[in-house]
């Protein structure tokens, strides 16, 4: 089951976000207060790919001006977490997770 969240629109996003949902994992840690997802979810909405490689992000680049693929980042909160966040190509759906729950 996945937790839906929103987020306010900015002048700096370069796309929408569709329908915000976060994973149980995810929205665990949230729960105890060891994971604040909003800046995060900001940074991959503004084209800031996070841990990524070059050719990842590349890759991020081509499929934000096709619009034919879907958008991955990664963000190493701390050394024993990370998140990445995937917006679906259709832009129609992003989701927070946890790799483990890939």
């Amino acid at each position: 089951m996945a937790t839906v969240m929103s987020i306010s629109a900015a002048p700096n996003l370069r796309f929408s976000p569709g329908a915000t949902v976060m994973t149980v994992g995810v929205a665990n840690l949230v729960e105890q207060g060891r994971l604040n997802p909003s800046p995060y979810l900001r940074r991959h909405l503004s084209g800031d790919w996070g841990d990524l490689d070059e050719d990842d992000r590349r890759s991020n680049d081509a499929a934000l001006a096709s619009g034919e693929a879907r958008l991955l980042s990664s963000y190493q909160v701390d050394p024993d977490l990370k998140l990445w966040i995937i917006t679906e190509w259709d832009r129609s759906v992003t989701t927070l997770l946890l790799p483990s729950e890939y």
